[in-house]
């Protein structure tokens, strides 16, 4: 279960794994705008409010914030499905 106002490790999982050629513009619109607020609330969130679980999420999609590509997108890049945006 995600933290408040956080994103779902399924969610994230889901929308990580369809890639990009196989969505709608809706879809892509909406999982950028997830993953922005989702980064925002990972930054403001101190660590010892974080849930064991949303820490793991967040070091799996490298919500680090210091401009470095998560591990997802490197697994996505390594898979083909990675477009040239980050």
């Amino acid at each position: 279960m995600a933290d408040t106002g956080r994103q779902s490790m399924t969610d994230k999982a889901a929308a990580s794994m369809k890639p990009e050629s196989q969505k709608s513009m809706t879809e892509q619109a909406g999982d950028k705008v997830k993953g922005m607020s989702d980064s925002i609330a990972s930054t403001v969130q101190p660590q010892s409010e974080k849930s064991a679980t949303q820490k793991a999420g967040d070091t799996l999609s490298g919500n680090s914030n210091e401009g470095q590509e998560s591990l997802t997108d490197k697994a996505k890049h390594a898979m083909g499905m990675g477009g040239a945006e980050k």
